[in-house]
């Protein structure tokens, strides 16, 4: 799939991935959304709260940064080179919560971000250096990252575990 170079096809491409995400959700049970294990130590469920924290985490820098700030990417603990020790921290924070709250949480999530990259003139999105924070990366691909690319990638490591 090429990557987008509008944010009408940014947009399409995280729809198009989230439809297809949602659809293999909504033939598991709470069962099967909640097994331990089922993706290493993860439930289905814990996939799901990973995206809505990375959702969450782009959405953050893309405020702060609006403001002329530069955020703490990608987060004030972990630099990139700790993507695993991150997530693990995400699992962490998140695995206690009930799959009501995360189901909650996800729908909710997805709009938000959605909203925030509807609300950002095309021109921000493919202008390199536009942002500090974003150094010769586009403002989109942290947003295609954190959408389309990361459904696909559930919904295909959630697919293949519950095969």
């Amino acid at each position: 799939m090429p990557k987008p170079t509008t944010k009408k096809e940014l947009i399409g491409g995280a729809q198009k991935e989230r439809a297809a995400l949602e659809e293999l959700l909504s033939t598991l049970t709470p069962e099967q959304m909640t097994q331990p294990n089922t993706i290493g130590e993860w439930a289905v469920k814990d996939v799901l709260a990973h995206l809505i924290e990375w959702e969450g985490m782009v959405v953050q820098w893309y405020e702060i940064g609006k403001k002329g700030k530069i955020p703490a990417v990608p987060s004030a603990e972990y630099n990139w080179g700790q993507l695993p020790a991150l997530n693990h921290a995400i699992f962490l924070k998140h695995r206690a919560k009930p799959l009501a709250e995360i189901q909650k949480n996800f729908k909710a999530s997805y709009k938000k971000i959605l909203n925030t990259i509807e609300s950002i003139p095309e021109k921000e999105l493919f202008t390199r250096k536009l942002y500090p924070w974003t150094n010769n990366n586009l403002l989109a691909a942290y947003f295609i990252s954190a959408t389309s690319s990361h459904y696909r990638w559930a919904r295909m490591t959630i697919r293949k575990a519950i095969k």
